[in-house]
């Protein structure tokens, strides 16, 4: 059975049509990069899946169930922008925050819930700032909050929508061996991504998506310059420029 399994999904918005006719079978234990230019529809696609937005056609399957019977199984980090980091929050209340799911309505958090949220953090290397008000911190440090409360959901998979943005190298090399490490024990990843030269150090599988399915598969056999040019279209003499990512 597949992780997730989307069919015949698609989206519009003021009836413009941002996504058409998307299959696709997700298998566990893999790390996806989820690829395309500007406006392919890649943040759609995420928040289409998770049931954030209304659909026109389609169904979406987690684990041969619908996500609303799936949500403690299903974990999203949104993009920055779509954060309030005004938000009068700690960095600690953030990542507490990934312990609801597993609780009945009104149920306290517990001290386990408390030493899963600082093991979290810990691993993420921000103990140190477990007081702070997140919109004190740097975007890197931001990433690492919402990374550990996604870690501190203890999901089986995992929606980042551009982790890597903003933040500096120290913070991406953490993030990505998080990612691998959850891969290993069988978690399935899927990462909107536009650096295209990492794709084939980061990603098992990735998602080539210009509004329409360009191509999915094994990261290997799908990510070649023939595809990248189907998806980036007149952007690919820019692409170029970066080297040889097909190759």
């Amino acid at each position: 059975m597949s992780a997730i399994s989307v069919k015949g999904l698609s989206v519009s918005f003021d009836r413009k049509r941002v996504l058409t006719n998307i299959y696709l079978e997700i298998e566990a234990g893999n790390t996806y990069g989820v690829i395309g230019p500007n406006g392919a529809g890649k943040s759609t696609l995420f928040k289409a899946i998770l049931d954030l937005l209304e659909v026109d056609n389609g169904t979406v399957k987690v684990e041969g169930k619908p996500i609303e019977k799936m949500r403690k199984k299903v974990v999203y980090v949104p993009q920055k922008n779509d954060v309030d980091w005004q938000f009068p929050a700690t960095v600690f209340d953030i990542v507490m925050m990934g312990r609801y799911p597993h609780k009945k309505v009104f149920q306290r958090l517990n001290k386990e819930d408390k030493e899963i949220a600082m093991q979290a953090l810990e691993e993420v290397g921000m103990t140190d700032f477990k007081d702070r008000q997140i919109g004190e911190l740097s975007g890197g440090q931001q990433q690492r909050v919402f990374l550990a409360r996604a870690l501190c959901q203890e999901s089986d998979i995992f929606f980042l929508d551009e982790p890597f943005v903003g933040v500096d190298i120290t913070t991406e090399e953490k993030i990505i061996q998080i990612l691998k490490r959850l891969a290993s024990e069988g978690k399935t990843l899927l990462v909107v991504h536009h650096d295209l030269a990492t794709v084939r150090k980061y990603f098992d599988k990735v998602i080539l998506l210009n509004q329409r399915m360009i191509a999915y598969g094994d990261t290997e056999t799908v990510f070649n310059e023939e595809n990248i040019a189907r998806a980036y279209g007149g952007q690919l003499p820019v692409l170029h420029k970066m080297g040889n990512i097909g190759n």
